[in-house]
């Protein structure tokens, strides 16, 4: 599916990454807003008017029908990661975004890298690191066992990918991205069961707690951290770009 052309517009928009990654809300970049700050106030002001246009989803493909769904409501603040399959009659919550009670983090560096390859792949307008990284990397972190440095400068490259030409002022970075991602030395350690899923444990000698649903295996029930079908889009996307595993690192955490 073909970006929107009203979130092709607001791409370019520094208002709009001002508010998406929540640097409006003295979120990671707040202190480099300068004189956005006077045009977030009068798009506040104008929230409750366009309350009815401010929601969005964009779902894009990895493979076979496989796809990742960013689903948007810019008037509350909130954003939502979902994956659809072939075979799903409703989409499956990964992880959700908001200022209230926030569980973003859904997938692991390798695997969102793999999914915005196999997008590109799918869709050579959609270059990679570029639109579909920037939005989407809000829902992954990193821990001890990642490149950080090239997970950093991959989300640096897909904004500055989108930064309109001379625009001097505010614009998000990698470096924001990481202030909110960065999980290194919080004791998060990975459990991989016999069906190949991934999913997370955090000890109680933290700092900053580990908001996400991947907290544990899949129970069968149909309950929790939707494993299959995360499972199912990231096999696809190892086959669209021709990984041979689907996490693209080549190994178990």
């Amino acid at each position: 599916m073909a970006t929107p052309s009203v979130l092709q517009e607001s791409l370019r928009d520094p208002v709009f990454w001002a508010r998406y990654t929540f640097a409006h809300e003295e979120g990671p970049g707040a202190d480099r807003l300068g004189d956005l700050e006077d045009l977030l106030d009068d798009d506040d002001d104008d929230a409750d008017e366009d309350s009815d246009d401010s929601s969005l989803d964009v779902a894009f493909e990895v493979g076979d029908g496989h796809h990742v769904v960013l689903s948007m409501d810019a008037s509350a603040d909130s954003y939502s990661l979902e994956v659809t399959t072939p075979d799903s009659a409703e989409p499956a919550e990964l992880g959700w975004d908001d200022l209230a009670h926030w569980h973003p983090y859904a997938l692991r560096w390798s695997e969102l890298d793999l999914i915005c390859r196999a997008i590109a792949a799918r869709d050579p307008q959609l270059q990679h690191p570029g639109a579909p990284l920037a939005l989407l990397c809000r829902f992954a972190a990193v821990f001890d066992d990642d490149d950080v440095d090239q997970a950093v400068a991959a989300v640096d490259e897909a904004y500055a990918a989108l930064r309109p030409p001379h625009w001097e002022g505010y614009w998000p970075c990698g470096a924001d991205w990481l202030d909110r991602a960065d999980f290194r030395g919080e004791n998060v350690t990975w459990q991989r069961d016999e069906a190949g899923d991934l999913w997370a444990r955090q000890d109680d000698r933290h700092d900053e707690p580990f908001y996400s649903t991947r907290l544990g295996p899949d129970t069968g029930t149909g309950d929790g951290f939707p494993h299959a079908p995360l499972r199912a889009v990231l096999n696809a996307a190892a086959a669209t770009v021709g990984d041979a595993r689907p996490d693209g690192a080549g190994r178990t955490p």
